[in-house]
């Protein structure tokens, strides 16, 4: 397998120090997935940690030009149905999801399991979320992610907290409040590194797969 990082900031060189770790061949790291020559495009997995508007831009072009992408940059959920029907439809294999952190994925089953033994008696969901000052998009794709699950389960979308400080990585907080209790669930990132681990697990998956899928729905 053969990786284009499309995005060399700090997620991108988080990403090709774990490639390298793993034996994986970085191709080329870019700022412009555009300009990568169609021949090397066809060989790689594309594994996209940009911005909304620079992923928006780009999304045809990697669906048709790449052997198959991996998408960690969030910020365009509204485009997600026009995403996923470009991949489908060029039978691009491409995996996406809010967080590529396997904990955080372990974090929504449990939410979800929560979820199914409290519905129906009265409990009050509440998220808040906590990143770093450079962090684009609020609220975060994860805590997002979260609202969902928990409104498909419970019928109710809980209310978001977004917050932005220093340097944090990524924490989310899940709350169901009663009036007997309060149950609270959280994930805290401790580096950018957990990301990097899922996307390239990810990237590796990508080799029997065809169109669009959430990585969610795939290691769970």
């Amino acid at each position: 397998m053969k990786v284009v990082i499309s995005g060399y900031g700090k997620m991108g060189h988080i990403v090709e120090e774990v490639l390298r770790e793993k034996g994986i061949e970085v191709a080329l790291a870019t700022e412009d997935v555009r300009a990568v020559p169609p021949a090397l495009a066809a060989e790689c997995v594309c594994i996209d940690f940009t911005t909304p508007d620079a992923f928006r831009a780009n999304y045809p072009f990697i669906a048709e030009r790449f052997k198959a992408a991996v998408i960690g940059t969030t910020g365009w959920d509204d485009l997600l149905d026009a995403v996923c029907l470009t991949f489908e439809n060029r039978r691009t294999p491409m995996i996406y999801t809010s967080n590529f952190s396997v904990g955080v994925n372990a974090f929504f089953a449990a939410v979800v399991r929560t979820c199914q033994v409290l519905k129906g008696i009265g409990y009050v969901p509440a998220i808040e979320e906590i990143h770093h000052i450079h962090k684009l998009d609020a609220p975060s794709g994860t805590a997002k992610t979260l609202a969902g699950l928990v409104e498909k389960v419970l019928g109710v979308r809980p209310e978001i907290t977004s917050r932005r400080e220093g340097e944090v990585p990524g924490t989310h907080t899940v709350e169901f409040r009663c009036g007997c209790d309060r149950l609270v669930f959280t994930h805290e990132a401790f580096s950018r590194r957990g990301f990097a681990e899922g996307a390239v697990l990810a990237a590796q998956m990508t080799e029997k797969l065809e169109g669009a899928h959430n990585f969610l729905d795939l290691i769970l």
